[in-house]
């Protein structure tokens, strides 16, 4: 989304609202798992051999290999994470101790594929280590510097909830990096593709207070962890996280007040009046809607429109303005489904105009697919509905 000012150009603040992501075009000739080939048991067995000299490699790749083929990549990880379980010695102790001490250097930087070699020694420690949690606790310290544990040690908070919060409350002020974003990214009620910590969806309160450690972390790689959390934390609890933020927000860094606004995000686009006036954008803007527009207003399958809006600022002082754009997408069965656009946050002098716009693709996605029908377009001023359009899509 952006947004034209008359008058007078605005230089970007903190916060402005669009949100950029990163996202890297690889030309992939091939399917991924093929990143992870027969070669990756075979090395796996050279490294524990090294420390473990009657570690059977030829049998453990074999039990590793049989039918890889035809497994994605995290099935050929747990197949090699199964033949561990096979030749290792029988005391999980004994067994994680040994794939430890066979860990190569930890990796400063967790980039590409090299470091999902040690897939299949989390997925090993979150299913046989759970009797012992005192050596899954060294490996998961150890392996979340070489590759991550946010998802085995989910495992451990079920089965040790107070021990693995005693555990991760000492990591919170770890000197790596990497050890203290695995205590705020493993305990996220909601983290993307692993089971859901329900007891922390219920009561997030020991969540909390280890993001009260870790707010002013001073590595953004963390304080973004933080902020994820918070966000997961919202979709439950949305009150209390306004209300953390509110504490937060005393004395805030500008780091620390980054951390807030993307804390908040789920909140700021569902409209939640406390984090809208915690941000400073609170409703009854005083603003006035010059117009809202969508171009073409007849649009097919596959083609863009463009939304716009115009602001203007009819008091004698600034105004704060926080501007989103929903549209109901038509669902096939008639319905329709509101999606928000973030937008755009600015502060409009006495007497200034500004303008709002978005252009909206109209293809099918994976994530989105559209059907025929009338789309209404709402400008969201504050989290309040100012001004509605429609377009029609054929």
């Amino acid at each position: 989304m952006s947004h034209a000012r008359k008058r007078r150009s605005r230089v970007p603040g903190h916060g402005a609202g669009v949100l950029a992501s990163r996202v890297r075009a690889v030309a992939v000739a091939e399917p991924l798992k093929n990143s992870y080939g027969p070669d990756i048991p075979k090395r796996i067995a050279a490294m524990i051999e090294a420390v473990h000299p009657s570690f059977p490699s030829s049998e453990f790749v074999a039990n590793s290999l049989d039918g890889y083929d035809d497994l994605e990549l995290t099935p050929r990880a747990r197949q090699i994470s199964t033949a561990l379980a096979q030749h290792l010695p029988p005391d999980p102790a004994e067994a994680i101790g040994i794939l430890v001490e066979s860990l190569g250097p930890k990796i400063e930087r967790l980039e590409g594929m090299e470091p999902f070699i040690y897939l299949p020694h989390v997925l090993f420690v979150a299913e046989y280590g759970l009797d012992c949690p005192e050596e899954s606790f060294q490996a998961q310290y150890e392996l979340t510097q070489r590759f991550t544990a946010e998802f085995s040690i989910r495992a451990f908070i079920e089965r040790h909830p107070e021990l693995s919060m005693a555990r991760l409350g000492q990591w919170a002020t770890d000197p790596s990096v990497h050890v203290r974003r695995l205590v705020s990214e493993g305990t996220r009620p909601r983290l993307p593709w692993a089971a859901r910590l329900r007891r922390f969806q219920k009561d997030p309160t020991p969540v909390i207070t280890l993001l009260e450690i870790l707010k002013d972390d001073p590595e953004e790689y963390v304080r973004r962890s933080v902020a994820n959390n918070l966000n997961d934390i919202a979709k439950d609890h949305p009150d209390l996280v306004v209300q953390v933020c509110r504490e937060w927000s005393t004395a805030a860094t500008p780091q620390r007040q980054r951390l807030i606004r993307h804390g908040l995000r789920t909140l700021i686009k569902q409209g939640h009046p406390g984090a809208l006036a915690l941000l400073g954008y609170a409703p009854g803007s005083p603003v006035t809607v010059t117009g809202l527009s969508v171009t073409p207003a007849r649009a097919r399958i596959g083609d863009k429109i463009r939304i716009e809006a115009g602001i203007h600022n009819g008091t004698n002082t600034p105004q704060p303005v926080l501007a989103d754009l929903r549209v109901h997408f038509v669902k096939a069965n008639g319905s329709s489904s509101p999606k928000v656009f973030k937008g755009t946050t600015f502060e409009l002098t006495p007497a200034e105009d500004g303008t709002v716009s978005k252009s909206v693709s109209l293809a099918q996605h994976s994530t989105r697919t559209h059907h025929p029908g009338q789309h209404l377009v709402e400008l969201l001023l504050n989290g309040e509905v100012r001004a509605e359009a429609w377009f029609t899509l054929e």
